[in-house]
This record gives structure tokens, sequence and C-alpha cells, in this order.
């Protein structure tokens, strides 16, 4: 029996922004009810080969310079050569696609109801009531509560695993022949990752649908893929079965990939003794809201009596599901909110009822490094003048000087000094990082909160990332409160680890015991949320000394709270 003819087929791709090619030939074909994974690292060619598909690579600046991107099934279409009208009839009908982060994808000043309305009249033709009801009941297969309330509701006031739930609604309410998802949970914890990955092969199974799966996260690949494509700088330099690129990759850079890739039971560091407390909180409370004699919303307490203490050259890292409280502990932390109670002690001095002018000296004492390098930056401003900006602000430098601390703090990173006259736009998302880390470092501060630092990076640039982090911590003495949701990260950079739900510190203590022995419900159900890339153990190094005890287990799912 012939085997069916592909729903997909891409052949001898190639795209270029301006004079610059960004794939080079590429080729694969995805079958009814396949999941194919798109891998690689930034700049790999991914996201150009999605959006080249939908030919919304000429929105972003690019074009398709050559080759075939096929569309078969009933009415097979060759989508480089269709006019804008058939293009429109097909994007969202027979082609879908979620993008990475819903909150730039969803119209902000619209209702859920009123842009899943425009898709449901475009492709559907309904409107008024039965619009609605069609809206409804695409909320409810995605399994998002009280979908009839959710339609009046806008983007900002769903959490990021329920606005990604609404992105896959409106892309499969005309039931597509295929999805491309692209890095649809790199932002998401591990808990709401886990329930998307589940939703999108639950779909696709009752649908039938083929999916193109974008993503740089191997242990995502490992629960979703059925074949993988391996890409790097444009070129495809491995193809095959996920079994078979996991058990014996062919490729090099394949390799590189599957050793950079963080797993759950590779080793942490080991538990420093006697260090002195450079940061204690005792019982804060934060709250947002409330307290204004027109407000009609009671306040929303966010942190909730969280105790802790970070040591001299220590990592702490800090876990949990969103909204669970962590990045409002960091900025309560960093006095960027003020506590509604408790107490901050940094190296001796409380800090939590100090005035803005008072706080001032501290706050060189302690930085902190966003999730989003590229928002965290001023686009404007030369890198120069960014890295030295918290120096002079402080009177650490004089302007005369700005110039030397630059080159001296980009070479700390690992860029070129040359850097310091480029402008934010001009560098990579890990390269920008370590931007912001060298911005952090120019008032040699003692901690550096690092709030999902490097969630929103591949997996080699976040291992570098990582890896310059520890550097600069046994060159310093700097101590680090990292907040990730990626658990094999925080395994591999913490000595202790605290798991935040609802507001509260539920479980911490030393990274292996939490890890191998955890002793809270919500602490096994976050160890049993995590991917499991099914890697070799020669794939990648080992950590000294390092326990490898959770390899190739799974935690036993606990019912959630």
């Amino acid at each position: 029996m012939l085997p069916d003819p592909p729903v997909l087929s891409v052949k001898d791709l190639r795209v270029a922004f301006g004079s610059v090619e960004a794939v080079h030939g590429l080729s694969f074909d995805i079958h009814r009810g396949e999941t194919l994974a798109l891998v690689g690292e930034s700049g790999s060619g991914k996201s150009a080969t999605a959006l080249s598909i939908l030919r919304l690579i000429e929105r972003e600046g690019g074009r398709i310079t050559g080759g075939s991107i096929r569309l078969g099934g009933e009415a097979p279409a060759e989508i480089t050569e269709l006019a804008p009208a058939a293009l429109r009839a097909i994007r969202g009908d027979r082609i879908a696609m979620v993008f990475q982060e819903p909150m730039t994808s969803l119209n902000p000043v619209m209702t859920i109801g009123a842009q899943l309305g425009e898709t449901i009249a475009l492709h559907r033709g309904l409107r008024g009531r039965a619009a609605r009801a069609a809206a409804c009941a695409a909320l409810e297969r995605v399994r998002i509560p009280e979908p009839d309330q959710r339609l009046g509701q806008y983007p900002h006031e769903l959490s990021g695993g329920l606005r990604q739930r609404v992105m896959i609604a409106m892309a499969l309410i005309c039931e597509p022949d295929v999805l491309i998802a692209d890095e649809p949970t790199t932002a998401l914890d591990v808990t709401t990752q886990a329930e998307i990955l589940a939703l999108i092969a639950g779909l696709q199974r009752d649908l039938g649908m083929a999916v193109l799966f974008i993503t740089h996260d191997l242990g995502v690949v490992s629960e979703i893929a059925d074949r993988v494509v391996v890409l790097k700088d444009g070129d495809l330099v491995e193809e095959g079965r996920k079994a078979d690129l996991f058990a014996a990759p062919k490729s090099d850079y394949a390799r590189e990939l599957l050793a950079a890739t963080p797993r759950l039971g590779d080793g942490s560091p080991a538990p420093l003794a006697g260090a002195e407390t450079v940061l204690e909180v005792r019982d804060v409370v934060t709250t947002y809201g409330g307290g204004g004699f027109f407000s009609r919303r009671a306040p929303v307490t966010a942190v909730r009596g969280v105790s802790l203490t970070l040591g001299r050259g220590e990592t702490l890292g800090l876990v949990g599901e969103s909204g669970c409280g962590k990045s409002s502990l960091a900025r309560t932390v960093m006095r960027l909110v003020d506590p509604a109670s408790g107490e901050i002690d940094l190296l001796g001095t409380r800090i939590d009822s100090l005035d803005a002018a008072a706080l001032k000296p501290h706050r060189a004492r302690i930085q902190m490094v966003f999730q989003d390098p590229y928002a965290a930056l001023n686009p404007r401003m030369a890198i120069r003048d960014l890295v030295t900006e918290p120096a002079y602000l402080h009177d650490m430098v004089a302007p005369a000087g700005r110039d030397a601390m630059a080159r001296d703090l980009l070479e700390r990173v690992g860029l070129p000094a040359d850097a310091a006259e480029r402008f934010p736009h001009q560098f990579s998302g890990g390269q920008r990082q370590r931007i912001c880390i060298a911005r952090a470092l120019s008032v040699r501060p003692q901690i550096i909160v690092a709030d999902e630092a490097v969630s929103a990076l591949d997996v080699s640039n976040a291992r570098r990332v990582t890896d310059l982090m520890a550097r600069i911590q046994r060159e310093e003495g700097v101590s680090f409160l990292f907040i990730s949701h990626d658990i094999a990260v925080v395994e591999r950079v913490s000595h202790r680890i605290a798991v935040m739900y609802k507001g509260e510190i539920v479980e911490q203590g030393e990274t292996s015991q939490v890890l191998h022995a955890p002793r809270h419900a919500y602490t096994r159900r976050l160890l049993a949320a995590v991917p499991r890339a099914d890697i070799a153990p020669t794939a990648g190094p080992q950590v000294p000394g390092g326990n490898n005890a959770l390899e190739g287990r799974r935690v036993p799912v606990v019912t959630p709270l």
C-alpha cells in the first residue's frame, strides 16, 4: 500500500532578508496526524520557515526567493504562487498558527469574544448569536473554564496559560489541515506547559491534523514529536525519527544541542556551609490594589508571609507556577514594590521601610536581570551607555571613564569591545542577556535577582548564560536569587531551592533533597510535569558528583491542589 501523500510539502525553500539568506534550500514533508518538530538555536531559521509557509514572512521584511510550499488535500495549492485573496482564504482555515507570545498576538483593546468572532465570521460566515455559540464551543474545546464569561474579558485579564488556550481555540475553530505551533510553551511554567502539550496532542488525535511544532526545548520534543528536523544557520543538518535522534544523533550539532539540554537528575552544586547571610526576608506580605476611596476591588495578596535567606556566594532557586508570586516576591525584595508587612534585611540593614533617598545607596548592592532582555534595554541607547548607566547614576564612574568601563564589562561577559558602539537590536537574545548581566555588574553588586533570565533563550544560549553566572559567582562571590519555571535549569545552578505556591513557600531545602525526596504534594506535582528528554547518558557532560537518580524516572502525578 502506498503511503498517504503529505498534507504539507516544503521543497528547496529559500528565504532572504535583504541580501542575507536565512533559509538555504530546506525540504520536508508532514503527513496527516503527524507531528514534526523543527529544532534549532535562535537564528537557525525556524520561525522564518513557519512564517514563510503562511506567507507572513513578507510582513517581517523577508521574502521567499526560491522553492515550493505545497498544501495537499482535496484542493491542493502552491502557496508561493497564491494571490492575496486566496492566501487570506487559506490562513486560519486550512493552515493555522499559534505564536509564542499570545499577549502580543491578541488585540489588547478587543474582547476575547470579538477576536474569535472575526475568525468565525470570515471563515464560517456566522454572526450574532450563532457566532457567539461557536466561540463559546471553541473555548470549551480547549478546556477554558466559564467560557461564556471569558468571551467578555480582555487579554490582560487572563493568565498566560489561558491566553495561549485562547490562541489555540482561535487556530482550531475551522479545524485546519495543518497547525503551526511556534514556541507555544516557552514562556509557560511546567504544569501549564504540560497541560498545553496534552491539549494539542488530544486535539490532534480528534481532528487528525498535521502539526509543525517549532521549539528549542528537546524535553518538549521528546513529549510530542514523531519526527524531528534540526536546523543550524538556515541549513538542515539532521532529519529523522525522534527516537533515533535521541539515541544516536548523526550530526555534531545535534549532539551539542543534546549536551546543552538540562536534564532533571544531572546534579547540582554542593551546598554551602557557614556562608554569611547577605539577604534575609522575614514574614513578607505583598498586596496589590484596593485601599483607594473609589476602589471597588478588594486587595489581592500576592505574597503571603514569606521567609527565606540567601548566603554569600550562594544561588537560591525559586520555582512555582505562573501567578504563584515569584516575580512579586522578587520585586518586593528589590523594593520595586513596597511590602504590606514583614522585614527585608540586606547586608545587615533593614530596607523594607526606607524612603527613596535612603534606599538609593543600597540599590547598588542588589541588581536585577529580567526575563526579556530586549524589553529591558532602551533601544535608542548605545550599549556603552546602557551597561555603564547604573554606575554613572551611583557616582561610581566619571563620564570620561565610561568607555573603559564598558569595554571591561563587555569583556567580562564574553562580548567584543566594539559591541559598545552598537545598539540592542543588533544582538541575539543570548547576547542581549549578557549585556543585561554586564549592566548589573557595573555597580559591583553582591546580589543579583535573575527573574526568568533564561526562559526565553534556546538551550545553547541558556547554557552559556548560566555558565557565565556560575563563573561570576566563583570569581566575585555574587549571590543569586534565581527564579525560573525550568526545574532542570534550577537544579543545575542552585545550591538550595524554595518552592512557591499561591504566594507561600511550601517547601525549601538543599537542591538534592527537594528534588529527590520532595515532602510537599505540590513539589511532587511540579516534578511530575517536567518533560523528560530520553537522552543517552553519553550525550552530554555529567556534573561532577552529580546524582542521576531521577534519570529516566517519572514522578507519580499528584492530583492538582
